[in-house]
């Protein structure tokens, strides 16, 4: 056989082997840096044993954009036990879902609205997810202060003291201070690893608690003092926010009655009145009488809001 043929035939060989080796490289790369991208987007929370995440793809690839690293900002904060992807897919079949439902039974015109209230009430939802557990460490501020005294009180330094008030509280003061320890346990400085605390849960009550810790780890002082004097201060606190919500409770009712009575009465129209809604909407001027009307209340809701909202 000639020469010539036989080297273009090894040549051929070497270049298909060499070809299957480089794919099966590059899918093991890929895989690699899949599982390594898993890893590093995590929120730091263990995932509970049997929890099988949903939609890894989708997560993956919203993880990359802006809009998901938004939403995984927020996820964090809220301590629910969500990824990213699986919130956007929920929030998008809660948005169709509610299209759905008002174009069935008001008009098809109330679907795109729907969508765009059910949009905002996701993002609403965090917020109010994230307001619930700051409140909640806000609560346990008292015993958080109580412990630190008492651990410092007894000799022991202030990262230590940090690690044991972890182990001693419940979520989600236990959950946040175990980062804020991992984060020391690594080589972080007390400032920066409280820092992005106050970031995470923000409150008057703990920026306090945080200045007295990072100025007595920097120039020293009787922190047990400030603790102790601090803890009966965060309780009379306490007492007095509890007083203030449970005085404007009726105020808060009444913000959530006044969209209510709006989605009412358009039941309560088309009920006496079938396919009033479909002809009204039909025209320019009724769709811009139901915009105009939606606004109404919207900002009804939000006046409310704003002057039953007292910082204590």
């Amino acid at each position: 056989m000639n020469p010539l043929i036989l080297l273009t035939l090894g040549i051929t060989l070497l270049a298909c082997v060499l070809a299957v080796v480089g794919l099966q490289a590059y899918a093991a790369g890929r895989a690699q840096h899949a599982a390594l991208v898993e890893r590093l987007s995590a929120s730091g929370l263990p995932e509970p044993l049997g929890r099988a995440r949903r939609f890894r793809k989708i997560d993956r690839r919203l993880r990359k954009t802006r809009f998901g690293r938004r939403i995984e900002q927020k996820l964090a904060t809220t301590g629910l036990d969500l990824t990213p992807g699986e919130f956007f897919v929920y929030m998008l079949g809660s948005i169709a879902g509610v299209w759905l439902i008002a174009s069935s039974l008001l008009a098809p015109f109330f679907g795109p609205v729907a969508g765009l209230i059910g949009l905002w009430a996701a993002n609403a939802f965090l917020g109010w997810q994230r307001a619930r557990r700051t409140e909640r460490f806000i609560n346990q501020l008292p015993d958080l202060a109580r412990i630190l005294a008492n651990a410092t009180q007894a000799g022991l330094a202030l990262r230590t003291a940090i690690g044991i008030a972890a182990e001693e509280l419940e979520a989600p003061a236990g959950e946040e201070l175990a980062r804020v320890a991992d984060r020391l346990a690594v080589g972080h400085s007390i400032e920066e690893s409280l820092g992005e605390l106050t970031e995470r849960l923000p409150s008057r009550e703990l920026v306090v608690l945080v200045s007295t810790l990072v100025l007595s780890a920097r120039a020293g002082g009787a922190i047990v003092d400030s603790l102790r004097n601090l803890t009966v201060t965060l309780e009379q606190r306490k007492e007095t926010r509890r007083e203030i919500r449970t005085q404007l409770s009726q105020v808060t009712v009444t913000a959530y009655l006044v969209p209510a009575i709006g989605l009412g009465s358009l039941l309560l129209v088309d009920m006496m009145m079938p396919g009033a809604l479909d002809r009204m909407t039909g025209a320019f001027f009724g769709q811009t009488a139901v915009l105009v009307a939606l606004g109404l209340f919207a900002l009804g809701f939000v006046l409310i809001r704003r002057l039953s909202k007292i910082d204590v």
